[in-house]
């Protein structure tokens, strides 16, 4: 007799639920709830509340460990004081998109001391076809990569190099890109990047006239009273 997964699986018998097929809707739990590996830029839970921003590095103390920035509810969070609830799903929000690799700035960096990671400027191959490599100066293109600041970068390193997320190349050789500090002396081509508050935080927006739901009235109640202003 072939089994058949009711539309809620929770309701079944561990025993039962292990031999029926993974569905989607087991998959999108499963994702939920794992507990990413934290990152050399994000080492703690209290530099990844500082990175987003809205003063959410606040409530550190209330989320102490790494596993329980994963782990804990909307509803725990709340009880913990975390408020209001726009700062909860704000929370909620980041947190998944940390889990399915998706980061700010330096996010992708691995090479950090100290909370600093250093960049430079490299030319890398264009293009490659086989074991052979195209040179020439229509073959080669300049990338930002992250390595230690006193690492040399030998030529047999570049096809391991990946470029640095949200940085470019301006130029000839300067790097441009949010939170971005030159080093002296090198002509823009090195620069820091360092963990700051704020640096992925998503600004909220201004309402206009009281936003989508509030916009007609409010603008009516104006033109009544620039009216009224208008009989006098």
């Amino acid at each position: 007799m072939k089994l058949l997964a009711p539309n809620n699986p929770r309701t079944l018998p561990t025993s039962l639920l292990s031999i029926l097929p993974r569905s989607p809707y087991h998959r999108q739990l499963s994702s939920t709830h794992q507990i990413p590996p934290p990152t050399p830029f994000v080492p703690d839970s209290k530099t990844f509340l500082s990175l987003i921003g809205r003063n959410l590095s606040a409530h550190s103390a209330k989320i102490p460990t790494w596993t329980s920035l994963f782990s804990l509810s909307s509803t725990q969070l709340r009880t913990l004081g975390v408020e209001p609830a726009r700062t909860r799903r704000y929370l909620l929000w980041w947190r998944q998109r940390f889990r399915t690799g998706i980061y700010g700035i330096g996010g992708d960096l691995h090479s950090v001391k100290d909370a600093v990671a250093h960049v430079r400027v490299v030319e890398v191959p264009r293009k490659r076809t086989g074991e052979g490599v195209f040179r020439g100066p229509d073959q080669m293109r300049r990338v930002v990569v992250n390595v230690a600041p006193d690492a040399e970068v030998h030529e047999r390193d570049l096809r391991a190099l990946k470029p640095v997320q949200g940085l470019k190349v301006l130029g000839a050789k300067t790097i441009a890109g949010p939170f971005v500090e030159p080093v002296k002396g090198t002509g823009g081509s090195v620069a820091a990047i360092r963990v700051q508050e704020g640096m992925w935080e998503q600004r909220r927006g201004v309402k206009v006239d009281g936003g989508e739901r509030r916009k007609v009235m409010v603008r009516r109640k104006r033109k009544l009273e620039e009216m009224k202003k208008a009989r006098r």
